[in-house]
């Protein structure tokens, strides 16, 4: 059987002497794999469609025994700029290692899946990577089932107090009557009230109007991350390897 799927490429691991398994997040089937045979090879049709970030049409065959076998493979969008910038090769490898974290094999997310496709078109249009991967987090916690509590207090409901504090644990804001319930409960300023709700639902499209300050983009990173780690349950090594990338960019430019 003959399968056509679009998908963005996570990655392609080694399957003998010149073969790859490649691992895809596509539109209509989620995430799976294939095998690419002769991939590895130089001059192989197949080596420029297995990069990662890269978006193409692939046309598998599938017997129902093992892995589908790739028959063809048709390019979208390379994404090459981005593999030839580090840093931004770093978040996008983070993106991407969240999907393959938060969903399971053949989970298909349509409206997940091209909001990724403009997310990394924004990041390779060097659109500020920190603004869009709060966003990228905020979508696929919602899409995997952890959407955060923006509209109303997480313990008690009520959506005319005031937000106060930001509680991983009962997964989102605290009014001041309520804030005693967390005593690890993240105290918010004004503008992280105001912004996190707006992340969580703006559309991508719309990224351009959001300007952040420093600050406030440090303390939105602290909320969401430490949110998005309860969660997951695992320390994603590619949060690490972005960070010594953010590290390293910020003792070359000052």
């Amino acid at each position: 059987m003959l399968v056509k799927i679009e998908g963005i490429v996570i990655r392609a691991r080694s399957f003998g002497e010149s073969n790859q398994v490649v691992q895809v997040y596509s539109e209509h089937l989620g995430k799976l794999s294939f095998v690419a045979r002769g991939a590895k090879k130089t001059r192989s049709r197949f080596s420029a469609l297995t990069q990662p970030f890269t978006i193409a049409s692939f046309v598998c065959f599938s017997s129902g025994n093992g892995l589908p076998t790739l028959n063809q493979a048709d390019l979208i969008h390379s994404h090459q700029a981005i593999r030839q910038d580090l840093l931004r090769t770093s978040y996008g490898a983070y993106w991407l290692d969240l999907v393959d974290h938060l969903f399971e094999e053949r989970e298909p997310n349509p409206g997940l899946y091209r909001f990724l496709k403009t997310a990394f078109n924004w990041l390779e249009q060097e659109k500020d990577p920190d603004v869009l991967t709060r966003m990228v987090e905020c979508k696929m916690m919602a899409a995997g089932g952890y959407r955060p509590i923006v509209h109303a207090c997480a313990h008690c409901g009520s959506e005319e107090r005031r937000p106060v504090s930001f509680s991983i644990y009962q997964g989102g804001f605290l009014c001041e009557a309520c804030e005693h319930t967390d005593s690890q409960a993240i105290s918010v300023s004004d503008a992280i009230i105001r912004i996190l709700p707006v992340l969580v639902n703006l559309p991508i499209d719309r990224l351009g109007e959001i300007t952040i300050k420093e600050e406030t983009k440090q303390q939105l990173e602290r909320v969401i991350r430490s949110f998005l780690m309860e969660h997951v349950e695992v320390r994603l090594k590619s949060w690490d390897i972005l960070e010594q990338m953010r590290k390293v960019w910020m003792d070359s430019t000052t």
